[in-house]
């Protein structure tokens, strides 16, 4: 259970980030208080079921070799646990490693790109991935499709390019993204990171699904997991067969042997992924994808609803088709000021919902992952709506 549900002491509160010296004396009712306080769209809310498992279960687990068969079963059972989750056609199998997603998009420049890809770009972190590759000497000229954040391009099939990339939800900006393949060859990578686990799509339309733990499934930062199709494993090791020089801890040929083995090539995080199996058990025992989408869509339809009912808030994303159901952006009146209203939540004990720094508007970004309750959603948009009509 979330326990930090008393209210700080205001009057000692000071907030610099919003450039006031303490932020307005308004304390929320607590019958408005939304039982967990977490809404942080990475690191998000880790389920307090899962933390008492690793509890139970820590003194054999943490802190015992990962090559040995208690990490091992482990690491096997989430790979397994995923292939089900993501109902992934024969032959797919899943990669893991340390690094997180970032780390993926520079492994993946050295072993899934062969000359050149295509990507599509609408926020901080689809460019990412685009600007890893283009720095890459070893390769070419990349395609680059950019549309203003909030809206999200479309492929455009290309001879000349290997890879298509783009992600399945751009976290900073809540759009999400149609999982397709273009008409054409070449392999196609989607960055699911925020995505994977709460939000619906074919796995046949991937190569490379890939993300890292600390979003929907509940756990934490420093892995990388990849659902991997037999074009994606063969393009490794195909690259891997030639002179491309590859530092070891990029080396997804490396990823790749030691994954199936069911362990990684050096010491991960083993609560990082014991937690991620937690969530996958607690998903696949409850009717799979569809039972945590279907919780992120009744998050999601409480706030836009709300949003787009509401004098004073709009959702950022116009178009409802590219709406995410995962990560809502939402745009408050320009009388009122985003950064305090999210500074006072904070001191009320509801938690990270900061809209994302460098999109610089006046905003608000609100997680609404499967592990958050729906009725936790209703609540912080009453509490939203108290705070507004406090402050004017």
């Amino acid at each position: 259970m979330f326990r930090h549900r008393t209210p700080v002491s205001i009057a000692q509160f000071h907030c610099e980030d919003i450039g006031m010296e303490t932020i307005p004396d308004i304390t929320i009712p607590a019958s408005l208080l939304p039982a967990d306080g977490r809404f942080g769209s990475g690191p998000s809310k880790v389920r307090s079921e899962a933390v008492a498992a690793l509890a139970d279960v820590a003194d054999d687990f943490l802190g015992t070799s990962h090559r040995q068969d208690t990490v091992k079963l482990v690491v096997a059972a989430l790979r397994n646990g995923l292939l089900e989750m993501f109902d992934a056609p024969d032959g797919y199998e899943i990669l893991l490693g340390n690094g997180g997603a970032t780390l993926f998009w520079d492994a993946a420049t050295f072993g899934l790109i062969e000359n050149r890809g295509q990507f599509l770009v609408s926020g901080e972190f689809s460019s990412k991935f685009a600007k890893a590759a283009t720095l890459a000497p070893h390769l070419g000229d990349h395609h680059v499709i950019e549309s203003a954040p909030g809206t999200a391009p479309t492929m455009e099939p290309n001879a000349e390019v290997d890879v298509y990339c783009y992600p399945h939800n751009e976290t900073s900006t809540g759009v999400s993204f149609p999982v397709t393949r273009p008409d054409a060859d070449g392999l196609v990578l989607v960055d699911a990171t925020s995505a994977a686990g709460g939000l619906r799509f074919d796995a046949a339309n991937t190569d490379a699904y890939y993300f890292a733990p600390q979003k929907c499934f509940s756990s934490d930062g420093g892995l990388w997991l990849a659902m991997c199709s037999p074009a994606a494993t063969e393009r490794i090791e195909s690259i891997a067969a030639t002179d491309r020089w590859v530092p070891e801890i990029l080396n997804l040929k490396t990823a790749l042997d030691n994954s199936r083995k069911d362990q990684t090539y050096n010491t991960p995080a083993l609560a990082t992924i014991y937690l991620a199996l937690k969530y996958t058990e607690w998903v696949n025992e409850n009717g799979g994808l569809q039972f945590a989408a279907g919780r992120s869509d009744e998050s999601a339809s409480i706030m836009y609803g709300w949003a787009d009912a509401s004098p004073h808030a709009s959702a950022f994303v116009a178009d409802d088709a590219n709406r995410s159901h995962v990560v809502a952006t939402i745009d408050l009146d320009d009388a009122i000021d985003a950064d305090t209203v999210v500074a006072v939540l904070r001191a009320n004990g509801i938690l990270d919902t900061s809209g994302y720094r460098k999109l610089g508007r006046n905003q608000m970004r609100v997680s609404m992952m499967p592990s958050i309750e729906p009725s936790d959603i209703e609540a912080l948009t009453n509490c939203i709506d108290h705070v507004i009509s406090a402050m004017a």
